[in-house]
């Protein structure tokens, strides 16, 4: 898929969904200070290990905030399958759900496996995020995935174990930190 961006422009943002500006006043060691913060919901993320093709399943997408951050860039990211805690559901259940919108994968919430948790943009949000492995087979796949139509558009992508660690350190491709410790929990793991 290629995504072609045109007229780009930042804005103050009036009465956000997802993520709320914000101005932290505080003392810290009876010093007065002060931080601008971002308020945001936690997130999981799923590392999705396909047994029949010895593959990562990645999804591929426009960031507009790295867009923003280095107009050099595409804005585009190779990322785990994840998504936000915003509904009332288990944070297994939530991550099931992404990985089947997301990648057209099915796999059910009592196959995903907690590797651990860990905080995200600690100078601006502190958001938790909650990372989970699942193993899938090509049999798992269930629909193209993309995402929710109309409000995504994502790219399904496979990145090789054989070529994971070159992937990792190659640095013109945009990726996330918990990709990259994803990747490195997994091949630690399996040698």
């Amino acid at each position: 898929m290629e995504f072609i961006v045109e007229d780009f422009k930042l804005q103050p943002l009036q009465n956000g969904e997802y993520i709320k500006p914000a101005f932290a006043t505080f003392k810290l060691n009876n010093q007065p200070r002060n931080w601008e913060v971002v308020d945001t919901k936690d997130s999981v993320a799923i590392l999705l290990y396909n047994k029949d093709n010895d593959s990562f399943v990645c999804v591929r997408q426009f960031r507009p905030a790295v867009y923003a951050s280095d107009k050099d860039s595409s804005g585009v990211t190779v990322e785990l399958c994840a998504g936000l805690v915003d509904k009332n559901l288990t944070l297994e259940q939530i991550a099931s759900e992404e990985i089947i919108e997301e990648t057209g994968y099915s796999v059910d919430a009592s196959l995903l496996t907690k590797i651990t948790s860990f905080y995200t943009a600690v100078g601006s949000s502190g958001a938790k995020q909650h990372l989970y492995f699942a193993e899938v087979s090509n049999e798992c796949k269930v629909s193209s995935g993309g995402g929710v139509e109309g409000e995504e558009m994502i790219d399904v992508v496979e990145i090789c174990l054989k070529d994971a660690k070159e992937f990792m350190y190659n640095e013109d491709i945009a990726k996330t930190p918990g990709l990259l410790f994803a990747f490195e929990w997994f091949i630690n793991k399996h040698s």
